[in-house]
């Protein structure tokens, strides 16, 4: 116990040494340089909450485990900005770009039965492909904020605008320490013995700035591979009530099985489990970097 207690004081010490300071409560993240970086794990949803989705979302059919109450949220206070993940809208997304089933192969389909001679009818994307990118919004507290705002809900509206600012990956692999560190698992689908589809958003912090990775990744055993990253960056200004630089890098990549094997990889699926090892293997269908629009700072 004495032991312990010395780490923390020890891990106390130095957070406060780069102007951070870790959330109490037994809450899971930090506060630095004007923001406020939490995360939530939390269980699969019950089974009469996934009924609830299903009615809120409009379908009959959601992925196996929804960590519905899971979520990354990011504010920061000057601003009013709160960027936040959750499966909810990642789900939203997914049902509104509608994507046409991917092809299984006829050897497994009969996986996908629930019941004895059921007759599989795969109508539905069923890999469960998001084009989410995450959710922002500004406080309803909109007047300080010195922009507009919907009355009848208090939110703001965001832009993203395309820019040529790019995310430096290089300068992040540094040795710089990390503050704090956490994944939360949105959702995750086996595809009936398939393969995977998985969603996920992975954030860092460090004493000048912070990083998080959210990533949609769908292998189809035998079929396609299907990568959508969506990386954000926000170094902190030297002053905390500066409006807040934040870019988005946005990179979209998939390969059949076919492809890849024609360029001489394996066509084995259990070559495929870490999709960091292979995503440069996939071809780039979308890859695009932006600029999030902030309103101005409140005047004082």
């Amino acid at each position: 116990m004495e032991k312990e207690k010395e780490k923390e004081e020890k891990e106390e010490d130095e957070l406060k040494a780069t102007g951070a300071e870790a959330l109490t409560d037994g809450r899971s993240g930090l506060r630095i340089r004007g923001w406020v970086i939490e995360s939530f794990n939390r269980p699969i949803l019950s089974s009469s909450a996934v009924h609830l989705w299903e009615q809120n979302i409009g379908t009959s059919h959601l992925p196996e485990m929804v960590f519905g109450e899971s979520s990354l949220l990011l504010s920061h206070a000057d601003s009013g900005i709160k960027i936040h993940f959750s499966a909810f809208d990642a789900l939203k997304g997914w049902k509104h770009e509608r994507l046409p089933p991917v092809e299984v192969p006829a050897a497994a389909k009969w996986k996908f039965r629930s019941k004895p001679f059921q007759q599989v009818i795969l109508d539905y994307d069923y890999t469960f492909t998001t084009p989410y990118c995450g959710s922002e919004t500004i406080e309803p507290n909109s007047k300080k904020n010195g922009t507009d705002t919907n009355l009848e809900d208090g939110s703001c509206c965001l832009q993203w605008e395309d820019c040529k600012e790019q995310i430096d990956l290089v300068a992040l692999a540094s040795k710089e320490p990390i503050l704090f560190y956490d994944e939360v698992v949105l959702y995750e689908d086996e595809l009936a013995d398939n393969g995977v589809s998985l969603l996920t958003v992975k954030v860092r912090v460090m004493p000048s700035c912070w990083f998080l990775l959210l990533r949609f990744w769908l292998r189809v055993d035998g079929v396609l591979m299907r990568l959508r990253d969506t990386r954000m960056y926000c170094a902190f200004g030297s002053d905390n009530r500066e409006k807040p630089i934040i870019l988005r890098e946005s990179c979209w990549r998939e390969a059949t099985f076919q492809e890849l094997s024609a360029k001489g990889f394996p066509s084995d699926s259990a070559a495929y489990g870490d999709p960091n090892l292979i995503n440069q293997r996939l071809s780039i269908i979308m890859h695009k970097t932006q600029k999030l629009k902030v309103p101005a700072s409140p005047i004082r």
